[in-house]
Formats: structure tokens, sequence, C-alpha cells
């Protein structure tokens, strides 16, 4: 698989790039926080170790090509906001999962899409990926909007798939096809005049 520690991607207002240590902080305000973790498969992070983890494992993880994970970073400021994450890599039928979360203060202002729109498109154009599958609770309206918005197709239910803290719940399934995406792109902008 291709090395991922050295990638960064550039939005206009984000820098997608590999987690550092000095991140450990920001990591853990953002997973300790019971709103983001709310449909997560895990419960929220009650100590900064697992900040010091996650790191660690990326350090180990994307030089091997086993997952990529980015911080996202707020060009202008450098505060790290969230990240995003393709995981599960399927060679052989060039997939992969995509997965995300992003601290709470920051939700509502398109940061996500931004950066789920680099992933992608760095996906699908340098990894020759052909699918793009996501595993959301259907609960997380947002999620699933932000999802649709870039053009994932909801594919089924899976019935009381997670229980994290005692709480079943259940997955909405998604999937973005390469020919979808790269059909999208060629689209004009919503109000854009035809020629």
């Amino acid at each position: 698989m291709t090395p991922f520690d050295h990638l960064p991607l550039k939005t206009p207002r984000l820098l997608l790039r590999p987690l550092a240590p000095a991140d450990a902080e920001s990591l853990f305000a953002i997973f300790s926080d019971p709103a983001v973790m709310r449909y997560w498969s895990t419960p929220p992070w009650t100590s900064i170790d697992r900040a010091h983890q996650m790191i660690a494992n990326d350090h180990t993880s994307l030089p091997a090509g086993e997952h990529l994970r980015l911080g996202l970073e707020i060009r202008d400021t450098t505060q790290l906001i969230g990240t995003c994450t393709f995981y599960d890599f399927n060679a052989q039928c060039r997939r992969a999962e995509i997965g995300y979360a992003m601290g709470s203060a920051f939700w509502g202002h398109g940061y996500m899409h931004e950066a789920l729109t680099a992933l992608l498109e760095y996906g699908f154009r340098e990894l020759d990926l052909n699918r793009v599958e996501a595993d959301i609770d259907p609960r997380n309206l947002a999620s699933a909007k932000c999802l649709e918005r870039l053009g994932f197709q909801y594919e089924g239910l899976l019935r009381e798939r997670w229980i994290v803290d005692g709480e079943i719940s259940d997955t909405g399934f998604y999937g973005l096809l390469r020919r979808e995406w790269k059909a999208q792109l060629r689209q004009p902008p919503p109000g854009s005049a035809s020629p």
C-alpha cells in the first residue's frame, strides 16, 4: 500500500496532515466531547492517553499504508479541529471506508465538506479507489446530510450493529463510486448559467 506519513492535502481553508505529538491536547478535547462522540463507535475518551495512542499508532500505520488519518488544521490559525480517515482498504476491490470527526465548536461552517472533498479526490485520483463506504448511526442526520452532499448513496440499514456503552444502535450504510464522483465533478454548480 502507499505510504501516507508525509502526505499533506490543502484546501482553501484547511491543511490536512498527519497527526503530530503536539496534537494530543486538541485530539483529547475533540474525542472527549460527548456531543462529538454521541454517534461514534466508542464512548468519549476519559484520558489523554488515548490521544497519545492514536498518534503513536499513526506513526507506524501511515508509513505502512495501513490507513490514512489526517488532522484537519485551520490554515489561518493552525488549530486542529478534527480528523478524517480512510481505513479498511481492500486492494483487490479498490475499496476503503471513510471516517471523520470534528470538534463541536466548528460544526456548521462547511469545514468537513471541504476536508472530505479533498480526501475523496485524493482517494479516487491518487489511490485509484473504485468505491468508498461509510457506516453511520442513522440518527446522525448531520452526518447523513454531509455524505449525501458529497454524492454518497444510502444503501441500506444494518440493524443493531453497534453496542456502545450498553446502547444498541443501527448502521446506515452509504457508498460512493468513482464513476459517480467523476460525473458529479463535471456537473455545473446549482444556479449557474448553462452555456
